[in-house]
């Protein structure tokens, strides 16, 4: 009876340590995750935009012809559609590039 006892007691205390829920849990107590767009952008400071759309300006001059050819042909459905049976390469030549032979 004694050994009974003890044990309910000791799966008492463990339901009680294992159930046990905190409020840290269940409440933030952070700033809402939310910005309005006034503050959106003033973490970053005006000479890394700057920098950021220079950086951007030099990867589009410098892009190499394969991925210059996928963008005309993503801008162009139909040879979307046959870039995605066939690829991007045969389909850029499909629709944009001139045939030998003719003007």
């Amino acid at each position: 009876m004694k050994s009974l006892l003890l044990l309910a007691i000791l799966a008492a205390f463990a339901v009680a340590v294992l159930c046990y829920e905190s409020h840290e849990s269940l409440e933030s107590y952070e700033i809402s995750p939310f910005l309005n767009r006034r503050n959106a952008n003033s973490f970053i400071s005006p000479q890394n935009i700057w920098r950021a759309k220079v950086q951007e300006r030099i990867r589009e001059r410098s892009k190499p012809a394969h991925e210059i050819n996928r963008e005309a042909c993503e801008d162009f459905k139909l040879c979307e559609r046959y870039a995605m049976v066939y690829g991007y390469n045969a389909a850029y030549n499909r629709y944009f590039r001139r045939r030998r032979g003719s003007n």
